[in-house]
């Protein structure tokens, strides 16, 4: 296998997940002037990043396990004109149920790229599972630092209709183009790609066994990681929906929000390929503990001293990002270790509609707090609680044995045997 090839494949990957990005993390630039616009409650506005985030992962089981079996030129061509006409419709929506639509259809696209790219990397990279995930998934959380100061601009001097028109239609077409050329490892590659994990000394946990969709979804393990997801998650996704409201909520100045929105996808996108490297070299559960407790940590900073000045709120708004991020690479990368590479691609699916529920208690309901409270402290402090629950489980889990494959019965064969990593 030639090594410039398969890192070919990760450039291809990343840059459509750069092209997804604005999707979710440019969201709370538009809430404002969806608000102004139409005359909607927040609680009404931020439902619509809910069902993006919902079809952004619960479509993947489905897709994931269609893109690992037949291929990913034709769902890839397909992400990209859901996703840039979904999102270009959502500068023509009059009607909550049409923002609602056209946001969830933006999430489907989103879905078909996020799982596809993360699911491939991990068969492409099964010597580096935490460092190539983290770069894949740092394409998505750094993503929107290329889109947040056109969208800024068009939304000053055109209105946000032209920012979601261009920031949809031109990423849109830009993933069509990298679909027809991105793919899977063939028969040779994956073996060789296996070879090259089995020589390297690697510090994780490792199964030797390759789990199906199926017997994952029958062992204790997936369920734990899962929760952790979850309770993970949330925090995250609070701030990336919710910071433009806290902070008008606040009184800080616009420049603060700004600064803030321009500085969190490079923490976002440097947390996901600086955890999911420290965990190629101390390990997963070890480095999730460290990532997870500190990321509490921050989400209680920024209710604490984020209301004291713009600057602090930006510096609290970074560190939440910078100890969130990892929560995307880390998930898929011991995943692989745990449940196997073959099915990676429909097995993190699963695992990442954990995300569509954390969105559920980060969208709407954290809003629905606010409206009824008046104050954000419960959603942040409740986010932080989930968070630090989420690292003490990982200290839990690293002590505990590996999931075990149920054994096969004499006289089948497992059609792909030879790849095991």
């Amino acid at each position: 296998m030639r090594l410039s090839y398969r890192w070919l494949q990760m450039i291809a990957l990343v840059t459509t997940m750069v092209m997804i990005a604005n999707l979710q993390y440019s969201w709370t630039l538009f809430v404002k002037p969806l608000q102004h616009d139409h005359g909607w409650s927040l609680a009404n506005v931020q439902w619509a990043f809910t069902l993006f985030i919902l079809f952004q992962t619960w479509v993947q089981p489905l897709d994931g396990w269609l893109i690992d079996r037949v291929g990913m030129k034709f769902f890839f061509t397909a992400a990209g004109v859901m996703s840039g006409l979904g999102w270009a419709a959502l500068g023509y929506v009059q009607t909550l149920p049409q923002l609602y639509f056209a946001y969830a259809v933006a999430g489907a696209g989103a879905a078909l790229v996020y799982s596809g790219s993360i699911g491939s990397v991990l068969k492409w990279f099964r010597d580096r599972r935490g460092l190539a995930s983290g770069i894949i998934a740092a394409g998505y959380g750094t993503g929107s630092l290329l889109f947040i100061p056109i969208i800024v601009r068009l939304i000053e001097t055109k209105g946000s209709r032209q920012a979601f028109i261009w920031t949809g239609i031109v990423p849109g077409v830009i993933i069509i183009a990298i679909a027809q050329f991105v793919r899977h490892p063939n028969a040779e590659e994956a073996k060789q790609a296996v070879a090259s994990a089995t020589a390297r000394v690697v510090t994780v946990r490792r199964n030797e066994g390759q789990f199906s969709t199926g017997e994952m979804l029958r062992t204790t393990h997936f369920y734990v990681l899962y929760a952790m997801f979850v309770m993970m998650a949330t925090g995250g996704l609070l701030v990336t929906a919710q910071a433009g409201p806290v902070a008008e909520s606040w009184g800080l100045p616009l420049t603060s929000l700004t600064l803030a929105t321009a500085l969190s996808p490079l923490a976002n996108g440097g947390s996901r390929i600086f955890w999911g490297w420290v965990s190629d070299h101390l390990g997963r559960e070890i480095t999730m503990a460290m990532a997870f407790i500190l990321n509490a940590m921050a989400l209680v900073s920024v209710i604490l001293l984020g209301p004291m000045s713009g600057t602090l709120f930006t510096i609290t708004i970074v560190l939440t990002f910078f100890t969130w991020g990892g929560t995307f690479s880390l998930f898929p990368s011991i995943l692989g270790d745990w449940f196997g590479a073959r099915h990676s691609t429909s097995n993190y699916s699963f695992l990442y509609t954990a995300k569509g529920v954390a969105s559920i208690l980060a969208g709407g309901v954290a809003a629905l707090l606010y409206q009824h409270l008046g104050s954000w402290s419960s959603a942040i402090y409740g986010s932080a609680a989930l968070a630090l629950i989420s690292g003490l489980l990982a200290i839990v889990v690293r002590s505990t044995p590996l999931p075990r494959r149920p054994i096969a019965p004499l006289g089948t064969f497992d059609g792909d045997s030879t790849l095991t990593a």
